[in-house]
């Protein structure tokens, strides 16, 4: 597997607006390296103990993205580097991360995860709990909500897949359309990001198409 090389190709392909997560979970720090030396610096993982331990044992300009399902009792783990927490579902995790980026005097940037897929085991807030998140994330002072993301059914079925997607486009132009500021729109996986740019996503997370199959 040539990391270097997929990572040039995919940075060839998408448009310099979309920001490229290399979804790095179960890679070895060799791995990662690759990718890092090819000019990757955004690198998402699914569990806070093996992201932290890569954090303390890679350079420290990488950007660590948490993409996976973030348990509230986990967050005090990252809040003293994460850059960005994708799969935020719930008020009770906003509060969680705003009181632990508090105790290390930062702020943290979240993505609302929104359930746009059909499958029920998709995490994610309904249009109307995202609405009812965004109200209370107001009172907080150390998070930031700076964008929305969602994950499409796993499918073959390239009309559902767009369809999926648009929802989310629609609620993240509605709520800029409100006044939200809101930087980023996040969807689109090693399966299916080319549909996701072309519906509007501006941060693809990629794994499988640069580090190859998982390792488990």
């Amino acid at each position: 597997m040539d990391i270097t090389k997929n990572i040039e190709l995919l940075l060839e392909e998408i448009p310099a607006t979309v920001k490229l997560v290399a979804v790095s979970k179960t890679k070895s720090n060799e791995e990662i390296m690759q990718a890092y030396n090819a000019g990757q610096r955004v690198f998402g993982e699914n569990k806070i103990q093996e992201m932290s331990r890569k954090y303390e044992e890679l350079p420290k300009d990488i950007q660590w993205h948490m993409i996976g399902h973030v348990q509230s009792n986990k967050v005090k783990y990252m809040a003293p580097y994460v850059s960005l927490i994708h799969g935020v579902d719930s008020q009770k995790l906003l509060k969680e991360i705003d009181k632990q980026a508090l105790r290390n005097n930062r702020v943290i940037d979240c993505l609302l995860q929104i359930r746009i897929a059909e499958e029920e085991s998709k995490f994610g807030l309904s249009i109307e709990a995202c609405h009812e998140a965004i109200e209370m994330a107001k009172s907080l002072q150390s998070t930031k909500i700076v964008g929305l993301m969602g994950m499409a059914t796993l499918t073959n079925d390239q009309s559902q897949i767009a369809k999926e997607f648009e929802i989310l486009k629609t609620l993240y132009d509605q709520l800029i359309h409100q006044n939200v500021p809101l930087e980023i729109i996040s969807m689109g996986m090693s399966e299916d990001y080319p549909i996701a740019i072309k519906k509007g996503s501006n941060m693809i997370r990629v794994g499988s198409k640069i580090f190859g199959l998982r390792n488990y």
